[in-house]
């Protein structure tokens, strides 16, 4: 039997991905997670053979969350599946220790695919991920500014990006107002900018934000 970890807050994603995996994959189970904490508190009690994690949950972020997976679970394999287009999220997760990574729009046998080559021991991105992924490698100097902001300071330009306030930031990311206000001189600066209009812009012209 294949045990299945779903953390999604979203009920009806859930119970579609149930529905496609249940059809294409024999003897399958799954657990239910629709916010972090339940999440691990979920991994600490049972065994799970693979995580499918979307990064957009309430609290801790899912990238967070990959990475709490990754030192309390490190064997098991986690794929990404989220609304955020492979070239903002996808590199940014693989470094962080996910096997794959799907958008949300992808065909049903897609993620099919993608779930059996992980637990065969392989990883999955998209051929069109992949064709972005030799890009950079051949040539670097194509890459945008904002993937060269460590996690967290991505984190909190996409915050800033959506009008959070920086001691909303602080109070969702658990950080200090003086921390959070660091991370937005080091964002401003990386990026060559000088405003938070001016970052919103940026943020929203590469499809940073919702």
């Amino acid at each position: 039997m294949i045990r299945v970890l779903l953390a999604d807050d979203h009920t009806i994603v859930r119970k579609g991905l149930k529905q496609i995996l249940s059809e294409g994959i024999r003897s399958i189970e799954f657990g239910e997670a629709s916010n972090a904490s339940e999440a691990i508190d979920l991994l600490k009690k049972d065994p799970f053979d693979i995580v499918i994690l979307d990064l957009s949950m309430p609290g801790r972020s899912g990238l967070d969350l990959l990475k709490d997976i990754k030192v309390l679970k490190p064997k098991i394999p986690v794929f990404i599946l989220s609304m955020y287009p492979e070239d903002q999220y996808a590199l940014r997760v693989i470094k962080a220790g996910a096997m794959g990574y799907m958008t949300k729009d992808s065909a049903p046998e897609e993620l099919v695919k993608g779930v059996t080559k992980i637990l065969n021991g392989g990883k999955y991105v998209s051929p069109a991920l992949s064709e972005h992924l030799l890009d950079l490698v051949q040539e670097p100097s194509n890459t945008e500014s904002h993937q060269m902001l460590s996690d967290r300071e991505f984190e909190v330009l996409r915050l800033i990006a959506s009008g959070k306030t920086v001691s909303e930031i602080g109070t969702k990311l658990s950080l200090s107002v003086k921390t959070v206000s660091t991370y937005r001189t080091r964002i401003l600066e990386k990026l060559h900018l000088s405003t938070n209009s001016e970052l919103t812009r940026y943020a929203m012209q590469r499809k940073l934000v919702d």
